[in-house]
């Protein structure tokens, strides 16, 4: 097997990059906070398939965390994580927080505008800046062709697909559809805080968006309607505490929820609490 080149300097990760750019390779990079599963490396095989040196970033990166978030309690499992990567990665950048912010946290940021400030945006504040803030950082530093995203964070995508364009990035943004467990939840590092009753519970979000999506014939109404039966019933029933903090429907090109006389492609989006550990999902919806 062979086993990536770590690199924990942006120094060094620039001069790899620089010599695979010399003879010609195409390169990917995979931004990742570790912790990796099967979801991010579906993400690597992208890559893999679109470029001929693959980069896979990992660093928890703080700006992205609010102040009663789980930054601290956030897995981190680098040895895991290589070995997860042999044979898919050439490279893996793993800096430290002092070699990305040396002076502590950044004072330029990037801000993703309204859309930022909507669904999580609106619960976790600032967390997109910090987001869109170190993926720019890592797009400038690593210089790659592709840069891979999962389209279970489709907010994040959206976002970053705009920061790109808004700001003439010399990059393509790949999205890779979500990678779920065999009863629909979809993966995430955050998977593995829940309990044996809390995991159950946790369907309830796929489940909940595949009932809007089989109502959204009738409108976004009937279909959000349909989503939040689906929770309600859930959170009285399964034993774990499953607090919603939003379900809701947005025209992909905009990232603003829908009216009800929209018809169309749409994005059905949800995020709960179910116990101690937050979860998101999102899923393809056609309204009307």
């Amino acid at each position: 097997m062979t086993e990536p080149r770590v690199v924990h300097t942006i120094a060094g990760i620039r001069d790899e990059v620089q010599h695979a750019r010399a003879r010609g390779a195409r390169v990917a990079l995979v931004p990742t906070m570790g912790a990796l599963h099967a979801g991010h490396l579906a993400l690597v095989r992208r890559a893999r398939e679109l470029a001929d040196v693959v980069v896979v970033s990992i660093f928890v990166n703080p700006l992205q965390f609010g102040p009663n978030e789980d930054f601290e309690r956030y897995p981190r499992t680098l040895d895991a994580d290589l070995t997860a990567l042999d044979d898919l990665a050439d490279l893996v950048f793993a800096p430290s927080a002092a070699e990305m912010y040396p002076s502590g946290p950044t004072q330029t940021r990037v801000t993703g505008g309204e859309v930022a400030e909507l669904l999580d945006g609106a619960s976790r504040p600032g967390h997109f800046d910090g987001m869109l803030t170190v993926v720019a950082k890592l797009l400038n530093i690593v210089q790659p062709h592709f840069a891979m995203f999962g389209q279970k964070d489709a907010q994040q995508v959206f976002l970053v697909r705009q920061m790109v364009t808004d700001l003439n990035l010399p990059v393509s943004i790949e999205a890779v559809e979500t990678v779920r467990e065999g009863d629909g939840l979809a993966l995430s590092s955050r998977n593995g805080f829940l309990d044996g009753q809390a995991r159950k519970a946790a369907v309830v979000l796929s489940v909940a968006l595949a009932d809007a999506a089989a109502a959204a014939h009738d409108g976004a109404s009937a279909a959000l309607a349909a989503g939040l039966e689906r929770v309600d019933a859930v959170s009285g029933a399964s034993g774990a505490t499953v607090k919603l903090d939003y379900l809701a429907i947005v025209d992909p090109q905009t990232f603003r929820s829908v009216a009800e006389a929209y018809r169309g492609p749409a994005i059905a989006l949800i995020a709960a609490r179910v116990g101690e550990t937050r979860l998101i999902d999102n899923a393809s919806v056609v309204i009307g």
